[in-house]
């Protein structure tokens, strides 16, 4: 996907009958597999909806700087240009959108809603630093919002100011026995679940099913590979 003058990389996964898409922001540059993101995105297969699974930096981004993860106006930037993207793919035509966010991505995602205008219809995300996003944009995000927590996230008192600023409709979840990296048995499907179910409640109705019968798949670095996967269902790690 193109973005200036470098490509991010992504994987979109579709079908005739899905919900909703689902765009799973990920701070990074590195490849899917085995990933925690990757896992969401199943999840979310699962429960009906399309997904864009997006690397909000490259290989090279991630590699030389370390800190290019906090660069939160510049993901935002390119949350933007997918949503764009997605808005000329005639096979994602009348889909509501939801973004699926972590980590600085959530900063992203809430910077990201607030440029948006009504192209996003939702957020979630898995704790990370919505307070990157900045004051204003806490603000004045109008974009529904569910933010989900573990009971053992050293960071959830600073995670919920953020959040105390927000004016949208949001609400709060938190998952007994669980830290801020997810890593715990469940916790991933957990919160695949509360993320599907905020976007079936948010997410208006898909338009007609003929507008989304094929779709470009992505290959390295976002190039155009022909038809893409036409089942919804989650691939095996």
């Amino acid at each position: 996907m193109p973005f200036e003058r470098i490509w991010l990389n992504g994987e979109l996964v579709h079908a005739p009958d899905v919900s909703g898409l689902a765009v799973v922001l990920r701070p990074a540059g590195s490849p899917f597999a085995h990933s925690r993101d990757l896992r969401v995105a199943h999840g979310l297969q699962g429960a009906g909806f399309a997904t864009l699974l997006i690397n909000l930096l490259t290989t090279y981004e991630e590699a030389r700087d370390p800190d290019a993860r906090f660069n939160v106006p510049q993901m935002a930037n390119r949350v933007v240009a997918v949503l764009d993207w997605i808005g000329h793919q005639p096979p994602l035509a009348g889909l509501g959108i939801g973004l699926i966010a972590s980590d600085t991505a959530s900063g992203a995602a809430i910077r990201a809603g607030g440029k948006a205008g009504d192209r996003v219809a939702a957020i979630v995300c898995r704790a990370g630093r919505p307070d990157l996003a900045g004051l204003t944009p806490l603000n004045t995000l109008a974009v529904p919002l569910r933010m989900v927590v573990g009971s053992d996230d050293p960071h959830a008192g600073m995670i919920r100011q953020a959040c105390d600023h927000l004016r949208s409709a949001h609400d709060w979840h938190v998952l007994a026995g669980v830290s801020e990296e997810f890593r715990e048995a469940g916790a991933i499907e957990r919160f695949g679940e509360l993320a599907a179910a905020w976007l079936r409640d948010r997410l208006p109705p898909p338009g007609p099913v003929e507008q989304r019968i094929h779709a470009p798949a992505f290959g390295a670095e976002g190039q155009s590979e022909g038809p893409a996967d036409q089942s919804a269902e989650p691939h095996p790690l």
